[in-house]
């Protein structure tokens, strides 16, 4: 996909998170020209500094789009995690105050908000890239990927947590919940995944078990926001005293994959890639 490139540039919408790193990184030993967008309150403190880049506000569409322009970016690629400010908080532009009213803020998911988005950016021309597009083996391979494996119990887990997700996903609800002993200990809003399993870890049960699962939402853009985890999740799992986690294959992101998954053979916590036609 990089190839379509054809002497443009790459604009980088950064968030939170490892991810930015990780495609910078890519740019930067493929010899691929990049430009970072970060955004102040988000991902601001996490701006390298050998990086050609400018920090803005979110509200500020027009002059992300003019930025990008400006510094030639001809595709773009959503990488990182942000936070949903409110209304208050984002002293929207006029193009931005335009686009909401358009939407109807008030009824707006995540999954609308970015295909709008999507929709906002393409109208200038620009090209959006998903981060898999760009980065070769960040996408969950089919499989149990470590040394533990998951038992009979932990796969009766996941299968409740599949179906769990499939009903929320449509209601554009969350991508991940714990599962214990066929319990749900927690479902994923908009605190994030970390989050989740933090508080999750204090309701489990006596008897042992816990398993993150985690899948794309249904029709969910592949290009906008993919359900990632790198080795913090294997920490919180292993700190709340959970089994393992289990990702859709394809659906899903492991940053720096083999790495994770070394860190998780460590941890005695389990990795699994599965599909619907498993479930």
């Amino acid at each position: 996909m990089l190839a379509d490139l054809h002497g443009g540039r790459l604009g980088i919408l950064a968030g939170s998170g490892d991810l930015p790193k990780e495609i910078i990184a890519h740019c930067k030993a493929e010899k691929i020209d990049h430009f970072a967008i970060y955004f102040k309150g988000q991902s601001e403190d996490e701006r390298l500094d050998d990086v050609p880049s400018k920090v803005l506000r979110l509200g500020q569409t027009q002059k992300t789009v003019d930025t990008l322009k400006s510094e030639n970016c001809t595709h773009i690629v959503f990488a990182g995690a942000i936070k949903r400010p409110s209304i208050f908080d984002l002293r929207p532009d006029l193009r931005t105050t335009k686009f909401f009213a358009r939407l109807g803020l008030g009824a707006v998911g995540d999954d609308r908000m970015l295909r709008a988005v999507r929709s906002e950016l393409e109208s200038d021309g620009f090209l959006i890239l998903g981060a898999h597009d760009i980065l070769q083996n960040v996408l969950t391979p089919r499989g149990v990927l470590t040394d533990v494996k998951p038992d009979a119990r932990d796969m009766a887990d996941i299968k409740t947590g599949w179906r769990v997700l499939d009903t929320l996903g449509k209601l554009d609800i969350g991508q991940s919940c714990i599962i214990q002993q066929g319990l749900v200990l927690g479902v994923e809003a908009v605190e994030g995944t970390d989050a989740l399993i933090e508080r999750s870890g204090d309701y489990k049960r006596k008897g042992g078990g816990g398993v993150l699962v985690k899948r794309s939402k249904p029709n969910q853009d592949m290009s906008l926001d993919v359900p990632t985890v790198g080795e913090i999740t294997v920490d919180r799992l292993k700190e709340a005293g959970l089994r393992g986690m289990a990702l859709e294959a394809d659906g899903t992101q492991i940053l720096y994959q083999s790495e994770v998954i070394s860190h998780a053979n460590a941890a005695g916590i389990f990795i699994i890639g599965i599909n619907a036609d498993e479930i």
